[in-house]
């Protein structure tokens, strides 16, 4: 046990010193959150407030946790991309034939990729005053747990799929499709009430409008958008990221 502590360990050390001594992926993490939040949030907010009734101010308070959301999302499905890498250059084998076993190896990944994505969610919250959105020191705990949460379990759903690729163009491809519609149909741009019968089954199928719907729960004082229960949308996600894990750690350890 104490061996697969060291090499879960290992694994979350070796992919965190890789992005932050990646240059141009780490101002990538600094500047996308940023970008997507000011260039996005604001002009959907003025949109809203041309057209809306409510005025546009409250869109931006209504976005900012789907923002963060869409962060969490590409920041730990892309995160996977290492395992792809490591098996086309070699260095997976190496990992492979080590003394530990593939589940530290799974899980060190997970942990690693949650890890990215969290600093990248700090990074938003810290733009929350220049939107006057008020966030308090026990807002941002519960903020970052749910980040955790989150990208654990999308990063074993990445981790499960990049287990069976063998090219970095068909991880790249199938990412790509996951994506966007689980973006989309995550309630990170609208509310989920009020939706048509087939768009609300669908939604209700993407385990990122749980996330979203709990982000938006401890964030906004206005809870008329809210689709759950907060306990409902911590125990969607909950499950769905131990059923991911188990699944990624099953399929890893059939990787050749």
């Amino acid at each position: 046990m104490i061996r697969d502590l060291k090499g879960i360990y290992i694994i979350w050390l070796r992919d965190i010193k890789r992005f932050f001594r990646d240059k141009p992926r780490l101002i990538t993490g600094i500047t996308r959150p940023s970008l997507y939040l000011f260039i996005l949030g604001s002009g959907l907010s003025s949109a809203f407030g041309m057209f809306g009734g409510r005025g546009g101010d409250w869109y931006m308070d209504f976005v900012y946790p789907g923002i963060l959301g869409m962060i969490v999302l590409f920041t730990s499905l892309f995160s996977a991309f290492s395992i792809v890498w490591d098996r086309e250059f070699g260095f997976l084998k190496e990992i492979l034939v080590a003394p530990i076993s593939r589940t530290s190896i799974v899980v060190g990944k997970a942990l690693s990729g949650s890890t990215i994505s969290l600093f990248q969610g700090i990074i938003l919250l810290i733009f929350a005053p220049l939107l006057h959105i008020k966030l308090n020191f026990p807002m941002i705990i519960k903020i970052c747990l749910l980040i955790l949460l989150t990208s654990f379990a999308l990063t074993s759903l990445g981790i499960l799929i990049a287990s069976r690729m063998k090219s970095m163009q068909g991880f790249n491809m199938i990412m790509n499709f996951l994506v966007m519609p689980m973006f989309f149909l995550s309630g990170a741009m609208f509310p989920l009430k009020e939706l048509p019968k087939w768009l609300e089954y669908l939604v209700n199928l993407n385990p990122l409008s749980y996330s979203i719907d709990a982000l938006r729960y401890v964030m906004l004082e206005d809870r008329t958008f809210l689709a759950h229960p907060f306990f409902i949308n911590i125990l969607v996600i909950s499950i769905f990221a131990v059923v991911m894990i188990t699944l990624a750690i099953f399929v890893f350890n059939l990787t050749d």
